[in-house]
Formats: structure tokens, sequence, C-alpha cells
């Protein structure tokens, strides 16, 4: 372990969780294109925050540096139909892993992401998905992740 304390975030982080989540997409800006304009998505995020703090069946955990948050990260487990592959139907997913760019390099997103999987061992969690950019895949990788056999397409409607 890094060293770094992990906790449950709380209701008054939802502010700098909100922040350290605008900084993940201007940071995957440059593979999905720009964002639209306008922080409409903001407060739906902060709203969407709210609920995943009150639900059992998601974990967001957070790192602080100085006087706010170093990284985050979010957990959460989907429940698909059993299969031979996954008895139990129960699938992690971790998304948002995104560390402050004055606090990345010092072990942050790693200590996020144990705790994570930590959480999903406690769970019975077999499974464990997330989608990384290019920069942190080596991170994924040394923590066991690996391709996995199943295609992922994607659709896409415009919100109007």
């Amino acid at each position: 372990m890094t060293g770094h304390h992990v906790r449950q975030a709380a209701e008054a982080d939802i502010p700098e969780l909100v922040r350290l989540r605008a900084l993940l997409f201007e940071g995957l800006a440059g593979t999905w294109g720009a964002a639209p304009p306008g922080g409409q998505w903001r407060q739906a995020c902060a709203g969407a925050l709210r609920e995943a703090l009150a639900d059992e069946s998601a974990r967001v955990l957070v790192t602080s540096a100085g006087t706010g948050l170093a990284c985050c990260g979010v957990g959460t487990v989907d429940r698909r139909l059993p299969s031979p592959f996954n008895p139990g139907g129960h699938i992690g997913h971790v998304f948002g892993i995104v560390t402050d760019p004055a606090c990345r390099g010092q072990g942050h997103a790693r200590a996020v992401t144990q705790a994570l999987l930590g959480w999903f061992d406690q769970q019975g969690i077999g499974r464990v998905d997330l989608n990384a950019s290019p920069a942190a895949q080596h991170l994924y990788q040394s923590l066991g992740f690996t391709p996995h056999p199943d295609p992922v397409l994607s659709r896409t409607r415009s919100q109007r």
C-alpha cells in the first residue's frame, strides 16, 4: 500500500469531485474531441454523486492533499444475467479515477484503485471492468487488469 489515506467521499466533497471530473474530461478532449459548451452536466453530476454516496452498490473514494482532493474514483456493482462465466451475474466497474495534476505520480490513483478492488473483493465480485486512458493502462495492468474478450460497442444518441 502507498500510505495514502483513502476514505469514502462525503457530501461536502461533491464540489471537489465535480472539479476533478472536469479535469478528467479536459484530459480526454484529445481522444473524444472538445466537450460541448455549457456546464449543465456539472449540476447533473453533483446530483448523481449525491445519489451514489447513499447507494450501497456504489463507492466513491478519495484521497486528500492540502485543502482539496488529490484523487477520486468510483466503483459500482452492476447486475447482469448469470452466465457460465459469471454465475452470480454481478460485475464491478471502476470509473472516474482522476488525480489532480499537482498530485500525479505520487500513488494516489493506485491507492484509490486498490481500495476499490478491496471493496469489490469484500462483496464477492469476481469480475471488475474499467476503461483506461492509454496513459493509465500500465497502472491498471500492474493491478491485474487485462483485456477482456467481450467486445465493447457504443451507441450515442444526441441529447436535446
